[in-house]
């Protein structure tokens, strides 16, 4: 899995946790193993840029999602699912700490960084949460992919609840 962790936001941030869960969710998603992805890390201002240009949408988010070859998480008979380029996820620290901060079970920007990392990788697979059934299987999945994973590297302690909406 090749992924680059690019931080152009001026805050430092754990690049390495956001590389491992990110590897962690495609592996996880049985995404082909020579796929890419690309992570930003932009501030506030980069950010509301990026929302207006997209989304037409005032102010920062907390993540984007621009994918490239709509990968998809391959069918339970497959064998072996299609390589290629998953595109580019956007994150923003500025608001995750602000998002950490309000959610309901309190956490870092670093605990949001990591929540909002797999919300981009369901993104680029295909998943949202505009509907009702949508919402609780694109959430449901991103906590079962963040708890396995805080499992996996031995995080004790309270899983960052969804504050993405």
């Amino acid at each position: 899995m090749s992924i680059d962790v690019n931080n152009e936001s001026g805050t430092e941030v754990d690049e390495q946790a956001i590389l491992d869960i990110a590897r962690y969710a495609l592996a996880r998603m049985r995404i082909h193993p020579l796929s890419e992805l690309s992570v930003i890390v932009v501030d506030a201002d980069a950010m509301e840029q990026l929302h207006i240009q997209w989304m037409d949408l005032p102010g920062p988010t907390d993540v984007m999602s621009f994918p490239m070859d709509e990968l998809r998480p391959p069918a339970k008979d497959e064998e072996e699912p299609p390589q290629g380029l998953l595109g580019d996820i956007v994150l923003c620290p500025e608001v995750a700490t602000k998002q950490g901060a309000e959610a309901p079970t309190q956490h870092t920007m670093d605990e949001e960084l990591q929540l909002l990392t797999v919300h981009g990788v369901l993104h680029l697979l295909g998943y949202d949460h505009e509907e009702p059934d949508e919402k609780a299987e694109m959430f449901g999945l991103q906590a079962a992919i963040v708890d396995g994973w805080r499992a996996e590297k031995g995080i004790t302690g309270p899983s960052p609840a969804p504050t993405v909406s």
